[in-house]
């Protein structure tokens, strides 16, 4: 009865809290638990790069005030060849993309 009970009013409390507070508390969650996301960044219709591996993807805070900068960034092995798969001579790198210039997909690996 307790669970039921602590669960009522951390759902409550949530739907209460702002959509910023929200995405923060899932963005927490999801950094805790991991996942396998994938990321595609598009020149039109055509594919350029794929990150896969990717745990998370963070947006840039600004230096001085509390401002987010217009990008995103993160750690992903680079898939090279685009064939959805991380070969032995994958390796991880850091990126980051904007959110003006590219179109991109994240999501998480089935």
């Amino acid at each position: 009865m307790k669970f039921f009970l602590t669960v009522a009013v951390v759902a409550m409390a949530l739907s209460a809290c702002t959509q910023e507070t929200q995405n923060k508390f899932g963005r927490a969650m999801q950094n805790w638990t991991g996942t396998d996301g994938v990321l595609e960044v598009y020149a039109g219709e055509k594919l350029v790069r794929r990150f896969m591996k990717i745990d998370k993807l963070s947006t840039a805070a600004a230096t001085q005030g509390k401002a987010e900068r217009p990008y995103r960034f993160g750690y992903g092995v680079l898939d090279e060849n685009l064939n959805g798969v991380v070969d032995a001579n994958e390796k991880k790198v850091y990126f980051e993309f904007s959110d003006y210039s590219t179109s991109y997909i994240f999501f998480e690996k089935p």
